[in-house]
């Protein structure tokens, strides 16, 4: 149960995100929206723990500053996965042209989603 729900919050700030920030953009479809999310929750479990331990000493030498750019990857990571699946997800043009564009919409994103993601987990508990 908790899955689900916690599925439907990440579904939920990938819409207010997309909604909030022009270059983050998915299908207009919900059931585009729920694979995106799970994705991202399968992500964020199983790869962001991985790169947060290889990324310690940057992290710390940065006051943490360093998750911002984990983030922007684990986004720019997402939109890839989704573009291999055939699932329209985009991020600053990225997929298919990645560049400066691509890098600043996705450290813009990762801001956007951590903040959304914190005030959605605040209204929606497991």
């Amino acid at each position: 149960m908790g899955f689900l729900i916690r599925t439907a919050a990440t579904a939920i700030t990938f819409a207010v995100v997309a909604y909030l920030l022009p270059q983050i953009s998915f299908g207009d479809d919900i059931t585009t929206l729920i694979v995106i999310s799970v994705i991202a929750g399968l992500l964020n479990a199983f790869v962001k723990p991985l790169i947060k331990l290889f990324t310690l000493p940057l992290t710390v030498m940065t006051l943490g500053l360093f998750g911002v750019v984990i983030n922007a990857a684990i986004l720019l990571l997402l939109a890839w996965i989704t573009d291999l699946i055939g699932v329209e997800f985009v991020v600053g043009g990225f997929p298919p042209d990645f560049g400066l564009s691509a890098i600043t919409a996705a450290i813009i994103g990762g801001i956007a989603v951590s903040i959304v993601g914190a005030i959605v987990g605040m209204v929606v508990h497991d």
